[in-house]
């Protein structure tokens, strides 16, 4: 009698099933419950990396105070924020550091707190960290930029940590306006200030008469619109500030002073550069901005625009280039702006005003990289017809036959130079207009913007903590054409489909015989 085979596998299948199901549907009910996660990204973009965990550990002595200006399920249910949400989160289970969300528009009172002279823009879900009297704003789109291959990353863990280990530090990098070398002081550039606190500097005033060296908590040295030469014992200061890789902004306009400033030359000379003892104007109309771009500076009895004095206003404003990077440079200080510059809705104008010009003493070389970054133009694009005229002001006999041997001439009214071996960096153009609180102008927007860019190119406050940008990795197969890729896919794919189809219909067979 033939026995009877009983088949356990319908059944066995069932009950696998079902545990399963029992077992991993409340297991991931209490994960997402408990706001617990595995990270399975390639890069960790969901958990703190080495670096970090050492730092919140070497600063678990000190209060700080994280801020996100929105609330934390709006990261939450948007699955490409989530690394930001599980940093933040991941912060706040720090005993010593306290995370308060909310909408900076609706209390506005706790945000003026964060930002109470105006000067660092507080947005919607920014982040900022603050420990002690330092506050630093962390930007939420830098968060999240994107690479070459328009793939999204995450940077805020790098941005966070960051500002953590500045702010623990106890100061922001300041930015020092030097005096005792003109009759203006930083209150004359008080806007243009509050424009370099947005970027995470402090602004102050510097005697060098007062200190024995330039302070080591410096960022970056202003000298604007001397008139006078500076000191000897300054120069050796700033030169000395310059050789260990110190950064510099000189601001140089014109100046009616007699004799030359040649500490500023040599200075200057540090970075292979040289000044003209002139001003320059442009005489041709069509060079001219328009009148509305330069309203804020025109007297207020000036209405006919056959007004004599007008035309000797205009005369001041130039219209310049500013140079793309040469494919030689390293350096790049105004691509960006030139961007902005095409966009002809962005109300940025390209203009200098009442400036002087400048010279290079040598060509760039192995170790000090130098470019011009503002020139005059030509009527026409690729003519060789100039209509500036250099008038000379200040300076000697020598320079005053120099600057009138410059009319309808190219010149160069603003420089970069890098020494790559110190890293000291100097920026430097022929007018303070585009700074000043009382002569700025809308004409002037793009030299005023291209100041600005310079002062993260002379000095990043962001810390670079070593952590990066993540990213998800993409794996790729490349194919000859489209034959080798019909083989692989006949090889990955169809191939083992047979082989599946074949197995059911045996298992099948051997099932209902």
């Amino acid at each position: 009698m033939e026995k009877k085979k009983f088949d356990f596998s319908g059944a066995l299948a069932i009950v696998l099933a079902v545990l399963i199901l029992l077992i991993f549907i409340p297991i991931n009910m209490i994960f997402a419950y408990k706001d617990k996660v595995f990270d399975m990204t390639p890069s960790g973009q969901y958990t703190l990396s080495p670096i970090t965990k050492q730092l919140l550990d070497d600063t678990a002595d000190k209060k700080i105070d994280v801020y996100f200006l929105s609330q934390l399920n709006d990261l939450q249910e948007v699955p490409k924020y989530l690394p930001l949400y599980h940093t933040l989160t991941e912060l706040e289970k720090r005993d010593n550091i306290t995370l308060t969300c909310f909408d900076p528009n609706k209390d506005v009172d706790m945000a003026k707190s964060l930002d109470p002279t105006g000067t660092l823009s507080v947005n919607p879900a920014d982040i900022f960290i603050k420990c002690g009297d330092v506050t630093k704003k962390v930007s939420f789109i830098r968060c999240f930029p994107t690479d070459s291959n328009d793939i999204l990353m995450y940077e805020g863990e790098e941005l966070i940590a960051g500002a953590i280990e500045l702010c623990t530090s106890g100061s922001l990098p300041t930015v020092y306006f030097l005096t005792g070398y003109g009759s203006k002081t930083l209150a004359d550039y008080s806007d243009y200030a509050d424009a370099i606190k947005t970027d995470n500097y402090t602004v102050d005033e510097l005697d060098l008469n007062s200190v024995e060296a330039v302070p080591s908590n410096t960022a970056i040295v202003y000298l604007v619109a001397p008139e006078k030469d500076i000191s000897d014992s300054d120069y050796q200061k700033l030169k000395a500030y310059a050789d260990n890789g110190g950064a510099i902004s000189m601001i140089l306009p014109p100046c009616e002073t007699k004799g030359r400033f040649k500490n500023i030359e040599q200075l200057l000379a540090v970075f292979q550069l040289g000044m003209h003892y002139n001003t320059v104007t442009e005489k041709s109309p069509l060079l001219h901005p328009q009148i509305q771009a330069i309203a804020q500076v025109l007297p207020a009895d000036i209405t006919d625009e056959n007004d004599p004095r007008l035309n000797e206003i205009l005369e001041h404003f130039i219209k310049v280039s500013y140079p793309y990077p040469s494919s030689e440079a390293t350096e790049d200080l105004t691509t960006d702006l030139n961007a902005k510059l095409q966009d002809a809705d962005s109300g940025i104008y390209p203009y200098v005003s009442n400036t002087r010009s400048f010279f290079e003493l040598t060509v760039s070389g192995e170790q000090i990289e130098k470019y011009s970054i503002i020139e005059n133009l030509t009527l026409e694009q690729g003519s060789s017809s100039y209509t500036t005229v250099s008038t000379p002001m200040g300076g000697d006999d020598d320079t005053k036959e120099v600057a009138e041997s410059l009319s309808n001439e190219p010149l160069i009214f603003g420089f970069y130079s890098y020494n790559k071996q110190t890293g000291a960096k100097l920026y430097l153009i022929g007018t303070d207009d585009a700074l000043s609180n009382e002569r700025w102008t809308y004409a002037t927007t793009g030299t005023r913007m291209l100041t600005l860019f310079s002062n993260t190119w002379l000095y990043n406050s962001d810390i670079d903590m070593g952590i990066g940008a993540k990213s998800n990795s993409y794996d790729t197969l490349t194919f000859d054409d489209a034959d080798d890729a019909s083989r692989t896919i006949k090889l990955f794919f169809i191939i083992p489909a047979v082989f599946l189809i074949a197995g059911l219909a045996v298992w099948l067979k051997r099932r209902y015989a």
